[in-house]
């Protein structure tokens, strides 16, 4: 069964028809972050005006908190401004003309990574570290949610040393900052490639980066006791990153280790995931 999935982030829009762990076809746009969830929607729908007929279950990986009912909600204005509460489901429904089932992106990529990645079979909490900090469980076979939808969403526990939120701490804008106290107004990427040129003021801001990665991974291993963490996002791949995070995880009995892993399903994990929660619901409603 070929599913549309769509991907509403911060960044990009992207609708990909998937089956499987096989991306058939994708397509991206910029999203317009003032435009509002109707108008993302709209512009999703446009995107793949010519796909009508080759698919038969919508699921939507997006930014923020996605309750039990579909409702949707930021949680870090600063990446995606959603209204508190958006009925998501029911307006891509209304667009598409099909049942929709909306997740976390970064849940739908836990669950891809579980179901066809580095974590296939096994208990899984997937880490996607880029501008933000995000995640996902999934432990007995079974994606983690929660009452609210926040399961996994590890970019909003306290800071290493501040009261602000984790991924303020650690992700792709607390870099871009950091580099801005030091008169360099460059981002993530730029930052990281300074340091594979062996600039030491930004290898000290990478390795402050895994460093403070490193003790949450220890943090969930004592919490959640996984088989494996899978790390993904724009900075978690990039060269190196998952053995310089486990190069600085803190000393500790072998049983409270984690065991980390390179994501490895990259930018489509989270099409990929919540195409196969979709499928397995329309499956369910069918019965």
């Amino acid at each position: 069964m070929t599913c549309l999935a769509l991907d509403i982030g911060g960044t990009k829009l992207m609708a990909a028809l998937v089956d499987g762990a096989q991306v058939i076809d994708v397509r991206r746009i910029a999203t317009d972050r003032a435009a509002g969830p109707a108008a993302w929607l709209d512009a999703a729908q446009a995107l793949c005006a010519g796909w009508k007929g080759r698919y038969s279950a919508l699921g939507l990986a997006v930014t923020g908190a996605v309750d039990a009912r579909g409702l949707w909600s930021a949680l870090n204005p600063e990446t995606l401004n959603i209204p508190p509460r958006t009925p998501l489901t029911e307006l891509a429904e209304a667009r598409f003309g099909l049942p929709a089932l909306a997740r976390n992106d970064a849940q739908a990529a836990a669950w891809a990574e579980h179901r066809f990645g580095a974590g296939q079979g096994r208990d899984t909490v997937f880490l996607t570290i880029s501008t933000g900090l995000g995640g996902g469980i999934v432990s007995g076979g079974r994606l983690l949610s929660g009452r609210c939808g926040l399961a996994g969403h590890f970019g909003q526990t306290g800071g290493a040393g501040t009261s602000g939120r984790f991924e303020d701490e650690v992700a792709g804008r607390w870099l871009a900052r950091a580099a801005r106290a030091q008169g360099r107004a460059l981002e993530a990427p730029e930052i990281f490639a300074a340091a594979r040129a062996g600039e030491t003021w930004a290898e000290d801001l990478r390795t402050c980066c895994a460093e403070r990665v490193a003790r949450l991974c220890a943090d969930i291993q004592a919490m959640f006791d996984p088989e494996i963490i899978v790390i993904g996002g724009g900075i978690g791949l990039s060269e190196n990153f998952v053995e310089t995070v486990d190069a600085h995880l803190p000393e500790a009995p072998d049983l409270l280790r984690p065991a980390l892993a390179r994501a490895g399903l990259g930018a489509e994990a989270g099409v990929i995931g919540i195409a196969d929660l979709a499928r397995s619901a329309d499956r369910s409603r069918a019965k």
